[in-house]
C-alpha cells in the first residue's frame, strides 16, 4: 500500500504541475496527504517531472517515485478540485481506493466547452479595448480578431503544432485583422484595436506563477516558467509586429 500512495503522490504533484499550480500549492498538498498516510517522504519539483523520494527507516533504504508533468492546458477547475482532494484525504473523508476514483474522474473531466471559451475570450478582449478608451467600431474589429485568432490557436494546438509557433501566427493573424481600422478608416481608435486584438495571448499565469515560485525559493522552476512565458511573449511581438509591416502601417 505504501509504494501505492507513493506513487499516487507522485503523479498527483505533477498533474497539478501540469494545471498550472505553483510550487508553494503543490508542496502544501502533497505534506498534506503524506502525513494523513504516514509517509516520510520528500517531494523535488522540477521543469519537467517531480520526484518523490521515500524513506524508510526499518531498513535505511529510499524509494524514489518520479513522474513527468503532462503537457495539459492550464486548468484552474481541475488546480482547486486537486486541492480540494488533498483537504478530503487529510480530513478522513476518502480512503486510499476513494481517492483513486477521484483523482481519475478529474483529471479526465473533459475541459470547458471550446465555443464558450472562444466567445467569451473575444468579450473579455472587446472589453479590455473599450477599457482603454476604444470606440465602438474598434471594439467591433478587437472581437473579430480575438474570435478568428483565437479560433487558430484552438484548431493549431490540437494539431500538436509548437506552441511557440502558434503564438506567432495567431498575434500575426489578429493584427492584420486589428489593422482594418487603419486600412478602412473606420474607426477613430485604430491604435487601441491594434494595440488590444493580441492581448488574449498574453501567457499571464506562467509570470504569475514564476514570482510565486521565486518568492518560495524554487529558482529552478522559476526560471523555467519565467523563460517560456518571455519566449511567448517574444513570439507574440514578432506576429504582431510581422503584420504591421505588412499592412505597411505608419504609426510614428
Amino acid at each position: 500500500m505504501t509504494d501505492l500512495q507513493s506513487s499516487f503522490i507522485a503523479e498527483y504533484a505533477a498533474w497539478l504541475y501540469g494545471c498550472g499550480a505553483t510550487c508553494t500549492r503543490i508542496t502544501k498538498n502533497v505534506d498534506r496527504m503524506a502525513k494523513a498516510w504516514n509517509l516520510d517522504g520528500e517531494l523535488v519539483i522540477s521543469p519537467d517531472h517531480v520526484t518523490f523520494s521515500l524513506n524508510d527507516e526499518s531498513n535505511c533504504h529510499s524509494r524514489i517515485y518520479i513522474k513527468k508533468h503532462p503537457h495539459k492546458p492550464i486548468s484552474f477547475y481541475k488546480n482547486t478540485a486537486l486541492s480540494t482532494l488533498s483537504w478530503e484525504i487529510a480530513d478522513g473523508k476518502l480512503t486510499f481506493e476513494e481517492a483513486q476514483n477521484e483523482f481519475n474522474r478529474i483529471t479526465n473531466t473533459p475541459l470547458t466547452n471550446p465555443w464558450l471559451v472562444l466567445f467569451l475570450t473575444s468579450v473579455a478582449n472587446m472589453s479590455f479595448c473599450r477599457i482603454f478608451g476604444g470606440d465602438a467600431w474598434a471594439m467591433a474589429i478587437v472581437f473579430l480578431a480575438t474570435l478568428l485568432g483565437f479560433r487558430l490557436k484552438q484548431i493549431l494546438l490540437d494539431e500538436h503544432l509548437n506552441v511557440n509557433v502558434v503564438f506567432f501566427l495567431c498575434a500575426f493573424f489578429s493584427s492584420i485583422i486589428g489593422a482594418t481600422g487603419y486600412v478602412f478608416h473606420i474607426s477613430d481608435t485604430p491604435d487601441v484595436a491594434l494595440a488590444t486584438c493580441v492581448l488574449y495571448l498574453i501567457p499571464g499565469v506562467p509570470y504569475i506563477n514564476s514570482i510565486s515560485d521565486l518568492m518560495g525559493g524554487q529558482y529552478l522552476v522559476c526560471f523555467s516558467r519565467f523563460m517560456n512565458a518571455l519566449l511567448l511573449t517574444f513570439c507574440l511581438s514578432v506576429g504582431l509586429a510581422s503584420g504591421v509591416l505588412l499592412m505597411n502601417l505608419k504609426l510614428f
